[in-house]
């Protein structure tokens, strides 16, 4: 892949995840008007999520911004458009700002070729891959000591991977350090690329490497089984662990947020 069609992937991958999971958790979908989202089956508004927009009217993106405000609140959720490099009109954040949501900062989009991952490795730790759905009690508990909005986004989360499943596209890891639950992390193959999401290191085992050997296992198990590239969306604090694995920055999803009125 050249650089323009990563970055395309970068957006598909995590659209298809967000829409997979707003639709098992039972969100009202839709793709019609130039438009794609998936709202109402999450307590959270990242998962609330408008994935897509491609009109060149302005009128036509302010409407559609409005249906969604409507929608979100008749559904009395949180929401957020996700705003990539292939979205249209241009303008499209400053009329989001202007239709009522807020702006929630960029997401890096990053990627790397698999053949030129760097190593990274944490004396002890053992990474397993769910193999039973059973053992998403132990991913959901790990989970939930620091990722996100805690044991509610956890909760949540799990809930969903419970309806779908543990088979290919969905790779869900737990990592362990003398045999205690530290790490997590979930591969969504999808757009030709393996997505990485849920990194997450317990608090107490942070500052460590742990983040990065994690990342780095499961990787190794996707390159292995035939995938050629990998795709994220770091955080503040993950963007220069991915950094040091060999992924580069290529673009930016900037999120737009609308919160529920305090009652």
């Amino acid at each position: 892949m050249d650089d323009a069609e990563l970055v395309r992937a970068i957006e598909d991958n995590t659209a298809e995840l967000l829409l997979t999971m707003g639709a098992a958790g039972g969100g009202r979908q839709r793709s019609a008007d130039g438009v794609r989202w998936t709202l109402g089956g999450s307590p959270l508004d990242y998962h609330n999520a408008v994935v897509s927009c491609a009109v060149d009217d302005g009128d036509a993106a302010d409407r559609l911004i409005a249906e969604s405000l409507e929608e979100l609140k008749e559904l009395r959720v949180p929401g957020c458009w996700h705003v990539g490099p292939s979205m249209r009109p241009l303008d499209l954040g400053e009329r989001l700002v202007a239709g009522g949501f807020s702006y929630g900062g960029p997401e890096p989009g990053m990627a790397l070729r698999l053949a030129e991952l760097r190593e990274a490795e944490v004396a002890g730790l053992r990474v397993e891959r769910l193999a039973e759905v059973d053992q998403l009690a132990v991913w959901a508990q790990t989970l939930g000591q620091g990722f996100g909005e805690g044991v509610k986004e956890a909760e949540w989360v799990t809930s969903v991977y419970w309806r779908l499943g543990l088979a290919d596209p969905w790779r869900h890891y737990v990592g362990y350090l003398e045999d205690e639950p530290v790490a997590t992390a979930t591969v969504f193959l999808a757009a030709g690329v393996a997505g990485l999401y849920f990194v997450m290191t317990v608090p107490e085992a942070r500052r460590r490497g742990i983040g990065a050997a994690i990342t780095a296992a499961v990787l190794r198990d996707a390159r292995d089984s035939g995938v050629e590239y990998a795709v994220l969306g770091a955080s503040p604090a993950g963007r220069s662990v991915y950094a040091g694995l060999g992924f580069r920055e290529l673009c930016a999803v900037h999120l737009y947020e609308w919160a529920l009125p305090e009652e």
